[in-house]
């Protein structure tokens, strides 16, 4: 099965772009959706965080505000609150890859936006890049509701370049140029895909004993 790995920095187009996937058969991981599911209510990240993070838990789910404020600029606290979420979060992935291997997917989509942050690139066999000028995704990302300057400033310090991200890709979907080319894009990067799960394969095949 291949593990492909789809990232890109915020206000990029990246959930759109999953979407893309999946509309074309792809089983997609949303790293984001796994994250949400382990702060609402009986999500496992739920009791550590309000140990960790005093005041961030309401009616039994992270209250992600208040979580947001207790970490924002913090380098200890983001380490701590990481140490709590990421080994449930490769968890559940790890529950997902189970699930399409045994459905007999062929390419799985893992949707990761921290994929270089966290060396997840190093675990998967090709990584696709979502991208947008500078200019576009701080309009896109100061748009959101409760979005600040400051916010945004934080963020991007986390988060690795995005020409950066660009050169370490297999390939790079460029989302300010329209649905239609991105949708033209993600069809020709799958197909591809296909060609390299084959090629893949068939170098496995021929140095097995």
């Amino acid at each position: 099965m291949l593990l492909v790995g789809l990232t890109g920095s915020i206000g990029m187009g990246k959930s759109e772009t999953a979407k893309m996937f999946a509309a074309l058969g792809v089983p997609v991981y949303d790293a984001d959706a796994a994250v949400h599911a382990l702060y609402d209510v009986g999500g496992l990240a739920v009791e550590p965080i309000g140990a960790a993070f005093p005041g961030t838990v309401v009616d039994g789910k992270v209250d992600r505000t208040r979580l947001a404020a207790a970490t924002l600029g913090d380098e200890a606290a983001i380490k701590r609150l990481e140490s709590i979420i990421h080994p449930l979060v490769g968890r559940a992935q790890l529950d997902f890859l189970h699930g399409a291997e045994a459905a007999g997917a062929h390419i799985v989509v893992l949707d990761v936006p921290l994929l270089f942050e966290t060396g997840g690139d190093a675990r998967v066999d090709a990584v696709v890049v979502v991208s947008a000028p500078a200019d576009i995704q701080r309009a896109r990302v100061l748009a959101r509701p409760g979005m600040t300057a400051d916010k945004f400033e934080a963020i991007l310090k986390r988060q690795t370049a995005d020409a950066a991200k660009r050169a370490r890709a297999h390939y790079v979907i460029d989302t300010h140029l329209g649905l239609d080319h991105a949708r033209e894009r993600v069809a020709y990067v799958l197909e591809d895909l296909k060609r390299r799960e084959a090629r893949i394969w068939a170098a496995r095949k021929a140095a097995a004993p």
